[in-house]
């Protein structure tokens, strides 16, 4: 098989298991806590490691922001050996009670998002697999985490998600919102592969705050040691499949 134009790589370079993080920075933050590393491939918003974590031999790989760069991953990932994928990334919240910190582990994903629709109706649902569902939800009570389990959705516009938009969302009990796990989950599903997501809470769109309002970068340090909790979780997570 040829070379995957965007990923740069080819049948044999990666793993069954891949850790898809949006952000290619934080595709060495998960290296780095693994036993070992190698860097495979980088182009564009991807950056593509190799890694082996307790044992275990898997694949990070950053899928840039929003579902039409993760669904290139997702293709041309799946085409050369991954059949399981762990989203590790960022949400905001949608329901008071929600801090920032807070572990969201979803069970589906409402399609705001228009990538998923060019391959499949929107009423068809875009949900996780349950073993790696279950298996964050495990990886969260093993590094004694309470996490959030249940509906997210994913949203194209950061910059358009109105007040009604988000009490529509609130009013459905939706838990948070991010930009990827639709397309990612309907990809996976379509595809007879496996599944499922947690996002660490950076910020809550009830009570009117967004990531990096209180800071000089996109994620204040206390949201940037939490990434590293959500980290820990979704590599404890890779064990148990």
């Amino acid at each position: 098989m040829a070379k995957q134009p965007h990923l740069l790589i080819e049948e044999g370079d990666v793993h069954e298991i891949a850790i898809v993080p949006g952000d290619p920075g934080r595709v060495d933050r998960i290296a780095d806590l693994c036993d070992d590393s190698e860097l495979v491939a980088e182009n564009r918003e991807y950056r593509v490691v190799n890694a082996t974590y307790e044992g275990v031999d898997l694949t990070i790989c950053s899928t840039g922001i929003g579902c039409p760069s993760a669904a290139i991953a997702v293709e041309e990932l799946s085409r050369v050996g991954v059949e399981t994928f762990l989203r590790c990334g960022t949400c905001g919240a949608l329901q008071a009670d929600m801090e920032v910190g807070d572990m969201v582990v979803a069970t589906g994903a409402a399609k705001e998002e228009g990538t998923s629709k060019r391959y499949e109706s929107a009423v068809y649902p875009a949900v996780p697999d349950y073993e790696v569902l279950s298996s964050l939800v495990d990886g969260a009570e093993a590094n004694d985490e309470d996490v959030h389990v249940g509906p997210i959705v994913s949203d194209d516009a950061f910059y358009n998600e109105s007040e009604e938009y988000v009490a529509d969302w609130n009013d459905a009990n939706l838990l948070a919102i991010e930009m990827e796990a639709a397309t990612l989950f309907s990809l996976a599903r379509r595809k007879g592969l496996a599944a499922g997501a947690i996002c660490t809470v950076d910020g809550n769109l009830v009570a009117g705050s967004q990531k990096g309002a209180d800071s000089d970068d996109e994620l204040p340090e206390k949201a940037k040691d939490n990434v590293e909790r959500a980290i820990r979780i979704t590599l404890d997570a890779v064990t148990g499949l």
